[in-house]
């Protein structure tokens, strides 16, 4: 298996799982009643993040890590989504980015220094494939796994089988 074939294809399909996760807790929201920003708004604990924001550091998290392991410019997208609408359209949108990049430029990638931000003004660098293991894919599924979460938790009917992809 290339490099390109664990990464990109990956974070794509668990991206349209997201959507289509989101598009079911908008349509729950519809079918009872429910304002929309009650559910965008939520959260598991009043410390973590709102299901808006699980669903922006998704999207930030798989477009850059492939921009990054492939050596391209690392997108910037402002966090300014406040419907449903407009974060289908930020899955969309990171999905083409990363469908955008050829499977040639993830050559490399796997022992390409990657250099990112770890909060604050602080960075660290690590070889590709070590940053994908330890950085990209569990931060990536950390928001995915939480968004599902906030859904479930606030009575939209979820199962496994959403969170991956098969429904």
């Amino acid at each position: 298996m290339s490099f390109y074939d664990g990464t990109a294809p990956l974070f794509t399909h668990a991206l349209i799982a997201l959507s289509k996760v989101l598009a079911k807790g908008e349509a729950y929201a519809k079918e009872q009643g429910i304002a929309p920003e009650v559910l965008l708004n939520a959260r598991l604990y009043p410390n973590m993040f709102s299901l808006t924001r699980q669903i922006q550091l998704a999207c930030d998290f798989s477009g850059k890590a492939c921009a990054r392991l492939a050596g391209t410019e690392v997108p910037s997208t402002p966090d300014t989504e406040t419907t449903f609408e407009q974060l289908q359209q930020r899955i969309a949108k990171t999905i083409e980015g990363i469908k955008s990049i050829p499977a040639a430029k993830y050559e490399g990638g796997d022992t390409r220094d990657i250099t990112f931000g770890t909060g604050g003004n602080t960075t660290q660098t690590l070889p590709g494939q070590k940053f994908v293991n330890h950085v990209a894919l569990p931060n990536f599924f950390f928001h995915c796994t939480t968004a599902y979460n906030i859904l479930r938790h606030n009575g939209v009917v979820l199962g496994k089988l959403d969170f991956l992809g098969a429904n």
